[in-house]
């Protein structure tokens, strides 16, 4: 949904803009109340695996494929602050290096892909958890909703958008239509990138997901035919605080490298949902030439390697490097010094 140059005027281009600087101010304001020296560089981390991910197109219909946003699984990840300043950070590397999502249109870009989808499904999953028991298959399933959600609202906050600066004059109805219909199918493919990619991390480490704490059902012991809370050892949560996370941030990047540099070759090459809209209703013919056209990484190849495999594999493992670096220095620059130990999070299972 990376929208480019023209299809936005300037005035309106120009306000976006100013409200995704203000919604960046506030989140990294916000993230220092989420993040410390020990979820910092697992931010950047984030923020990479989504760039990696977003190379891998989906088909969803006929013609058209989808690719993750990535904001639900920001958000629950690492915060909503945190998960606002993620997809900002993937929005810059994609636009200055590789042509992809115009400049002018950045503002936009990250007030639909990053604010709204960051805060729809934030507070979505945020209320299905409240109701739902506090299980870690609940987690999931919040995420699942979340994340589908997450992709229609973003479509229908381009509509309006469009409505308001659009640069064709075409019905709005038809393009809100049109948006809301295939964005629903590749919210599908949304939710279950999310709820596979929560659901597997709170597996293994729950203490690093941001939308899983306080989540936990403590453990239950049946004394005399009744469940009790079973008592939880005082030495416990330190040990799983102190855990290190070196493990979780290198797989976690080595799967990057594979998806962006590999897996990204097989994504499919149909339009996404944006661009078959745009094609159809006629939205595109105001596009402008990206600004970043002449970059030795447009279009996710290397310039001058003339083998399409190599060439787009190289790209993505530029790609996904430039974005865990800038994101990890962002992340630690913004992180709050802790000068004490972190309280820590112990997630269990009912019995």
């Amino acid at each position: 949904m990376h929208v480019p140059d023209g299809f936005i005027n300037a005035p309106v281009s120009a306000v976006a803009g100013v409200v995704a600087a203000g919604a960046v101010a506030v989140s990294l304001r916000g993230a220092r109340r989420e993040l410390d020296e020990r979820t910092a560089p697992l931010a950047g981390l984030v923020a990479a695996f989504i760039f990696a991910v977003q190379m891998l197109n989906f088909p969803v219909a006929a013609g058209t494929s989808g690719h993750l946003l990535g904001g639900a699984l920001a958000a629950i990840l690492v915060g909503p602050y945190t998960g606002v300043l993620c997809i900002s950070v993937v929005l810059l590397m994609q636009g200055i290096l590789f042509a992809d999502g115009g400049l002018t249109a950045l503002g936009v870009n990250i007030t639909v892909m990053g604010v709204v989808t960051t805060v729809v499904a934030y507070v979505l999953f945020r209320g299905l958890t409240a109701v739902l028991p506090r299980t870690r298959r609940s987690a999931t399933v919040a995420a699942f909703v979340a994340a589908l959600v997450s992709v229609p609202a973003a479509a229908g906050a381009f509509t309006l958008i469009y409505a308001v600066g659009g640069t064709t004059d075409i019905p709005i109805g038809k393009v809100l239509t049109a948006m809301v219909g295939v964005h629903v199918l590749i919210g599908i493919g949304e939710a279950v990138i999310t709820a596979l990619t929560v659901g597997a991390v709170i597996a293994v480490r729950p203490d690093l997901v941001h939308g899983a704490r306080g989540l936990a059902t403590p453990l239950k012991l049946r004394i005399g035919g009744e469940l009790v809370d079973a008592p939880v050892a005082a030495p416990a949560p330190v040990a799983v605080a102190a855990r290190s996370t070196r493990k979780v941030w290198a797989t976690g990047l080595a799967t990057a490298f594979v998806l962006a540099g590999f897996v990204s070759f097989y994504a499919s090459a149909s339009p996404d949902g944006l661009e078959k809209v745009a094609a159809d209703k006629g939205i595109d013919t105001q596009v402008e030439e990206h600004a970043a056209a002449d970059s030795p990484l447009a279009d996710y190849g290397v310039k001058d390697v003339s083998d399409t495999r190599l060439s787009g594999g190289l790209a993505g493992v530029i790609g996904v490097g430039a974005t865990v670096a800038v994101g990890s220095g962002v992340f630690w620059a913004v992180r709050r010094r802790r000068t004490d130990e972190p309280a820590a999070t112990t997630v269990t299972e009912t019995v």
